[in-house]
């Protein structure tokens, strides 16, 4: 049986609860969690914000932990490897999407935490395909919440050949947007944060960005009019998004990773005029997400977070539901 927190209805609190996950399927490998980052994603699935939960749930989608079992198939990883597991838990295998190499947009993969127990639990089982060794100059404790807040902002640097000359923008500095930061400043680009927070101007200076904008004020955003390339969005609320396109160069991009649940209102003329682009990513294959490990470990990038032992798990919960965690919230064993 496996030992987990579950919740059983929308806004609920998470309780013990036990399940008996079945035999172990070839394919698989069964986990022992150390660690779980507690994203907001996980909210939104207990909350049943996007209409796609099924309860009784066990969240839980940034699982660092050690290979415990596994199945007959899985020759890459062996019982004792120190592993992580993000949103995605399988793929088919066989579509195009899987066959080269982008994983993530395999329209079967299974979730984690939709239709599936996740991390919140003293084990979990996934697809071997979709879980990743952790390099050993990577922290354990923290190294969580990269499966997905990491990933997530890491994947489009790959995506859209972000270059180390380019002027980036980052909108957000929270649970995503503090990740991004370090990233592209070890890519190599010019990093400009814009933040509602002027309290946070000085950290986001500290975790890469060479400028801040002050979000709130929208002189300041229009003052840097035609200046990125790209800008990364990591929030979930609606802005005006026609400012922030009027800060893109020629060809530059305005890309979503945030879940911004609102219809986006744009203007269509300065994206034909300028050749400007509008898109989203979700997180990374398994393939990105080892790379993005390496670059971590190489570059000593660190998710910042507040740690919390598992019984504490409704205290860590109401937490990320502040808004005042600072910036990931890790449950400990």
């Amino acid at each position: 049986m496996i030992k987990a927190y579950a919740v059983h209805e929308p806004k609920g609190e998470l309780k013990p609860f036990e399940y008996d996950p079945g035999p172990l399927k070839d394919d698989e490998v069964e986990i022992d969690v150390e660690f779980c980052g507690i994203c907001h994603s996980d909210i939104s699935m207990i909350d049943n914000e996007w209409g796609i939960t099924q309860y009784p749930l066990v969240p839980g989608h940034e699982v660092v932990g050690t290979i415990s079992s596994a199945g007959s198939k899985v020759d890459h990883l062996k019982i004792g490897d120190v592993v992580g597991l993000g949103w995605q838990s399988g793929y088919c295998m066989t579509c195009d999407s899987c066959l080269s190499g982008d994983h993530n947009l395999c329209s079967a993969a299974e979730q984690t935490i939709v239709a599936h127990h996740g991390g919140f639990a003293d084990k979990v089982r996934a697809s071997a395909a979709s879980v990743v060794k952790l390099p050993d100059r990577l922290d354990k404790e923290s190294a969580g919440p990269l499966f997905c807040g990491g990933i997530t902002v890491f994947n489009p640097l790959i995506q859209f050949g972000i270059k180390p000359t380019d002027k980036v923008g980052v909108i957000g500095i929270g649970g995503l947007g503090h990740l991004a930061l370090q990233f592209l400043n070890a890519w190599g680009c010019e990093v400009t944060a814009f933040t509602s927070s002027e309290e946070k101007k000085k950290e986001v200076l500290e975790l890469g960005a060479h400028k801040a904008i002050n979000s709130r004020n929208p002189s300041e955003i229009e003052s840097a009019a035609g200046q990125f390339d790209f800008i990364l969005s990591t929030v979930n609320v609606k802005l005006d998004w026609n400012t922030y396109l009027g800060t893109l160069q020629a060809k530059g991009r305005l890309h979503f990773v945030g879940a911004t649940l609102e219809p986006l209102d744009i203007a269509v003329f300065p994206l034909i005029m300028g050749q400007r682009s509008l898109s989203g990513s979700p997180v990374g294959s398994p393939g990105n997400i080892a790379k993005m490990l390496n670059f971590a470990a190489q570059h000593n990038i660190t998710p910042v977070i507040e740690k919390y032992q598992f019984a504490d798990i409704n205290e860590a919960i109401a937490r990320l539901r502040s808004g005042k965690a600072h910036f990931r919230v890790v449950l400990c064993r």
